[in-house]
């Protein structure tokens, strides 16, 4: 107990912004893996292709810079913690119209992930300005490390749930055998949940950018690397959501077994990541960036080598450790550069925020295609087993980039703040 209270403390000294940011996310974590899991095992359901899961999401991730550039816009009439709510509500209501409509046709397929892309992009457009906005370089590895934490641990909850719900409304008479009437359950509910999480949005007095201009197109070679490093870490992003999905539907069962598994692996995760999020520094950032990298390569190759259930539960467990490390490191670093390179150009943080979705769209546009090329021109398995691998190889070349970024970084903001101030 006295370490509950010893750590309650360590939130409670935090800046109310940042604490009410926290609630908000926290809110919203309980819908984010219906949106990030099932909504994939929902269109493979309906349109049994794993190709036409990944259009989906291409869909998606060109409809998220879009919705950038419109919320830049935006912000000359709404404040960033107005749109962010609008984003959570937004992104619960497409959920609700997607598992309540058919989704088998390749149009209806793209229509629908471009309405959740725009929805989920003016979320995280906001999302991403207020941690930057609300933190600073020293307390933002304890905020992504009590952030990754939350989501992990709701990621315990939450598939589990979703999953017996799915498979009890497939299996029960009294739920008319059909997992179409669980999804649509699991649709309302987190619908409910965006929009509780805009209402706690109202707590806090949150600073918005400055009403400028945001589309630049001549940057720092400082931010060119960055947005070299954003397109290596959107490389990988399409598979992390997607793939996981696909390969449980394909070799271990239906949506009973995508929440046991996913639960299973997120609980000792979500204790590890608070404890790393409380001890380390940011000279710890690359170490753990590495790692996740690391982790990411050998789930790859084993479900590649197996590819079989064994080698699925294997990816996952990797896969499930990897994604938040690479978030942990990769964020701090992220607002370390746009810090130092918006006081260099004197331009609003938000015109960086813009640009950096563009490098992460580049990435996974290439992901993807690369996922569908080997689906069209060899099949589907192929691109299971081989398309992962490939990227995770490529992602590689991001260990070095990082540490050139943080080094470089520091050295430019020395030069500029000579004195340290």
């Amino acid at each position: 107990m006295n370490r509950l209270v010893s750590e309650y403390r360590v939130f409670a000294s935090c800046p109310l912004e940042m604490r009410v940011l926290l609630i908000t996310n926290t809110l919203y974590a309980l819908a984010l893996p219906v949106i990030e899991i099932f909504v994939a095992a929902y269109v493979m359901r309906n349109s049994h292709q794993a190709s036409k899961v990944v259009l989906y999401q291409l869909a998606i991730y060109t409809a998220i810079p879009l919705a950038f550039l419109l919320n830049g816009y935006l912000l000359r009439i709404l404040t960033s913690s107005q749109l962010y709510a609008i984003g959570m509500v937004s992104s619960g209501a497409a959920l609700l119209l997607l598992m309540t409509s058919d989704v088998r046709t390749l149009r209806s397929i793209m229509l629908s992930g471009a309405l959740l892309g725009l929805a989920t992009g003016l979320s995280w457009a906001n999302r991403g300005y207020l941690v930057l906005s609300t933190t600073n370089d020293n307390n933002r590895n304890y905020y992504y490390g009590l952030e990754a934490c939350i989501i992990t641990a709701t990621s315990v909850i939450v598939p589990f749930a979703v999953g017996w719900l799915i498979e009890a409304a497939r299996t029960h008479t009294s739920l008319g055998n059909n997992a179409e009437y669980g999804y649509r359950i699991v649709a309302f509910v987190a619908l409910m949940l965006t929009v509780a999480a805009a209402g706690t949005m109202q707590m806090g007095k949150f600073q918005s950018p400055v009403n400028e201009n945001f589309l630049f197109f001549h940057f720092h070679p400082l931010w060119q690397r960055m947005l070299s490093l954003a397109m290596l870490k959107g490389l990988a992003q399409g598979y992390i959501v997607t793939i996981p999905a696909l390969l449980i539907f394909r070799l271990v069962g239906q949506e009973g077994a995508l929440g046991i598994v996913e639960a299973a692996g997120s609980f000792l995760v979500s204790i590890l990541l608070y404890g790393i999020g409380r001890a380390c520094k940011p000279r710890h950032r690359i170490p753990v960036f590495t790692t996740g990298l690391i982790l990411m390569l050998v789930g790859s190759i084993w479900n590649a080598a197996l590819f079989n259930a064994t080698g699925v539960i294997i990816f996952l467990g990797c896969i499930l450790l990897a994604k938040p490390l690479l978030d942990f490191a990769y964020y701090p670093i992220q607002f370390l550069v746009t810090d130092t390179i918006s006081m260099i150009e004197g331009r609003s943080q938000y015109a960086y925020i813009v640009t950096h979705e563009f490098g992460i769209f580049a990435g996974r546009f290439l992901g993807c295609s690369l996922f569908l090329l080997i689906a069209f021109c060899v099949s589907d398995k192929a691109a299971l087993e081989y398309a992962l691998p490939v990227v995770a190889v490529l992602q590689l070349s991001s260990i070095k980039i990082a540490r050139r970024l943080v080094t470089d970084a520091a050295r430019v903001d020395a030069t500029h703040h000579p004195s340290g101030a």
